[in-house]
């Protein structure tokens, strides 16, 4: 978790508000990706420090986590115990095939009996197949568990910040292009949420990673920002921050695309494509590192938006902003600290 923000007046609210129209991409388990709009409340998450109810267009991120059910935690405990104390191989594999039928449920209760000291025996002379190990590898692999999935769920706000607890969910119903589909909690990896905020005045802010928003990653690489705008609006982009684009050699780089190659002392400015070697160009192509924006997400362009942009839409629709780069690579490190502001 990156970073937590515990603002519990700022949050927390009386009423729900009423029902707000997003675009969501729901990443499977079994590896499929949905995309389309559902409707949604703002989202009440219990944690450790009480109830709140978070505004959904703050979220952006929701990694579901597995959750802790306290009857399969109690039940994964007493076959943990046989398979950590007994030798017997037949009472070892009904144990074992008993934890294995809890699925991923079990997870928690068996990251617990791991990170308890007193359950580590040095003494266990047992050599078989019937292990706590094997059983933990059988439970991911039934459940397409290819990572480290948290056991509470993990929401992202602002772009920025991320908070732990219990989302309540038990599905989500997706209008796509090619149907309805109602989607069980329990087969959502994360989710990606953008809710459209109406054309008007304002200035949002927004974090853009480079671990994620690159124009050449085609899983999520655009960060929905939800700011619409009307074709003739005017709006303006600035940008500030830095990223290390593992893709390039490591080499540092700025919004405007100013970049340092690793272990120079100075940022350098990018070149012109169609100037003299060396003159510095706010127009064309962009360049490497760049910030880029797009207007409405079937946009196949990049344009350049760098560490200060102002401009008039051209089209009407979302502005989606990313870092130019090719190639995507999720060694990237750093961000881009961005804030969009509308005008009449």
């Amino acid at each position: 978790m990156k970073k937590v923000i515990f603002a519990l007046v700022a949050f927390s609210v009386i009423n729900m508000s009423a029902q707000k129209l997003a675009d969501v991409s729901l990443d499977l388990l079994d590896g499929n990706i949905i995309k389309g709009t559902t409707t949604i409340n703002d989202i009440e998450l219990i944690t450790a420090y009480g109830k709140l109810i978070i505004p959904v267009g703050k979220i952006s991120h929701i990694e579901v986590g597995l959750g802790k059910d306290n009857t399969t935690n109690e039940k994964a405990k007493t076959h943990l115990k046989i398979l950590s104390t007994s030798n017997n191989e037949d009472t070892r594999k009904s144990a074992y095939n008993d934890l294995v039928k809890l699925g991923i449920k079990a997870i928690p209760a068996i990251n617990e009996f791991y990170n308890d000291p007193k359950n580590i025996s040095e003494e266990s002379t047992y050599s078989g197949e019937f292990t706590i190990d094997n059983a933990l590898s059988e439970i991911k692999a039934s459940g397409n568990l290819n990572y480290d999935a948290p056991i509470e769920d993990i929401l992202t706000m602002d772009n920025n910040y991320t908070m732990g607890g219990t989302y309540n969910f038990a599905k989500m119903d997706i209008k796509t292009e090619y149907g309805n589909l109602s989607v069980p909690k329990e087969k959502i990896k994360s989710v990606d949420i953008s809710v459209a905020v109406e054309p008007g005045k304002g200035e949002f802010s927004f974090k853009v990673p480079a671990s994620k928003h690159i124009s050449g990653n085609t899983n999520g690489g655009w960060l929905k920002t939800g700011v619409t705008v009307k074709a003739g609006q005017r709006f303006n982009i600035t940008a500030n921050g830095e990223v290390t684009l593992a893709s390039l050699s490591n080499s540092k780089y700025k919004p405007d695309g100013s970049s340092k190659a690793e272990g120079a002392a100075e940022f350098t400015k990018p070149y012109s494509s169609g100037g003299e070697v060396g003159e510095y160009s706010s127009g064309g192509y962009p360049t490497y590192g760049q910030l880029v924006y797009k207007i409405g997400e079937a946009s196949t362009e990049n344009l350049k938006a760098g560490a200060k942009f102002s401009g008039t839409a051209k089209t009407s629709g979302m502005i989606m902003i990313s870092i130019y780069e090719t190639v995507f690579n999720s060694g990237n490190k750093g961000a881009y600290n961005v804030k969009v502001s509308l005008g009449k």
